[in-house]
């Protein structure tokens, strides 16, 4: 009996470390979605001040550009895709750090091997085809910003949440709630009001024929962009499979690289190339500031663009487009103090709507989070009482 007892006393002492290490181990599975969920909307939180930061300036520069002599539409394409080689030291940086780690930990290299990238024909074909997209999307922007007042120009981009979301519906199976038909059906609102403004902006100097051609370029413009974005996230989802920074990087050099070589056959097809020395001498700030403004136009655009790729890659192209209609409210309200827009009231009325659309869309997002965080807790309660009962 009494060896039956030490037996019975040892398996139960077997049990009391066992019950502890897995309520240990329970412990640190819910601590460790906390550590990267922080991590996440650190992540989260710098490719939102990547986007709205560069978004705003490049919008401004672009508009500077044209205010003060510029008139090459093809160049004021290629500087939104040819500042991709500032980006290369940050893709030089991330890829050795990565191939370091995998090199110096075999359990990060088992993980590293884990999916496998895609081949590199088909890399090609999704790098050459959206160069190709963004090229002809670009020239259709220029078109709309030489045309159209830069406030104008700005809101009548929020019209890309809208086509965002109906792309995203078919090609990333996102969920339209009633929320976000209702931020569709105000942002469409928005661009209609912009759409029947053209008398009064006539009175700018701008005619008619042309403000309706920049209207609708930046209409066209705005559906191509919302289709590039979905492709990107069902690219980044089904194709690349790779969770590493350098995947986001890829995804901007690559593409960019091919846009910006569309944008020099068209620069010489136009014969734009062969006025640009005029364009440069007529500059109404000079050479010094006519070469500045190109130059800073196309690295802004390059860090609107990492922020932009960064949040399709952390959340969704939805998402990634909501915070860039962030920038609406403020970029008409700074072309009005650098380039004396008009702000008439259907402009304010459009900014307005415009701006109860983003909110709408912001709430269902809240709505989204609150829901999961809630999920997440209760499987956690599940999966601790279980622990106890067993």
């Amino acid at each position: 009996m009494e060896d039956a007892e030490g037996i019975e006393l040892q398996i139960t002492d077997d049990k009391e470390p066992n019950s502890s290490n897995d309520a240990s181990s329970i412990n640190n599975k819910m601590q460790l979605p906390k550590l990267i969920h922080y991590k996440w909307w650190l992540r989260v939180t710098c490719y939102i001040l990547f986007l709205l930061s560069g978004q705003s300036a490049a919008t401004l520069l672009g508009g500077l550009y044209y205010d003060k002599g510029g008139n090459s539409k093809w160049m004021a394409t290629f500087v939104q895709s040819a500042g991709f080689p500032i980006l290369l030291p940050l893709l030089f940086f991330f890829t050795s750090s990565i191939n370091s780690n995998t090199a110096t930990n075999p359990i990060s290299s088992s993980f590293a091997n884990k999916p496998e990238g895609p081949k590199l024909s088909t890399l090609t074909f999704l790098y050459i085809g959206f160069g190709a997209l963004l090229t002809g999307d670009n020239l259709m922007y220029s078109y709309g910003l030489l045309y159209l007042p830069v406030s104008t120009y700005s809101l009548l981009c929020a019209t890309q949440l809208a086509f965002n979301a109906l792309f995203s519906f078919f090609l990333n199976s996102q969920k339209l709630s009633p929320f976000v038909l209702n931020s569709l059906i105000l942002l469409t609102a928005s661009a209609s009001l912009l759409a029947v403004n053209a008398d009064s902006e006539n009175s700018a100097g701008i005619p008619r024929r042309k403000y309706v051609i920049g209207f609708f370029c930046t209409l066209g413009a705005s559906a191509t962009y919302s289709l590039y974005l979905s492709l990107v996230q069902l690219s980044f989802e089904k194709v690349i499979n790779k969770e590493t920074f350098s995947t986001v990087l890829n995804m901007q050099i690559y593409p960019s690289f091919v846009a910006t070589c569309g944008c020099v056959v068209g620069l010489f097809a136009s014969r734009e190339w062969e006025s640009l020395e005029n364009e440069m001498k007529e500059y109404k700030e000079g050479k010094v500031s006519y070469l500045m403004t190109l130059i800073w136009t196309a690295i802004t655009w390059q860090v609107s663009s990492v922020g932009l790729l960064g949040l399709i890659f952390e959340v969704s192209s939805l998402f990634s487009n909501v915070i860039s209609t962030l920038a609406l409210p403020l970029v008409p309200i700074l072309a009005v103090i650098f380039f004396h827009d008009k702000m008439n009231g259907v402009k304010v009325m459009a900014m307005l709507l415009a701006i109860w659309g983003f909110l709408s869309y912001i709430y269902q997002h809240y709505l989204d989070d609150a829901k999961s965080k809630t999920s997440l807790t209760s499987e956690n309660e599940v999966a601790g009482a279980q622990l106890e009962t067993g």
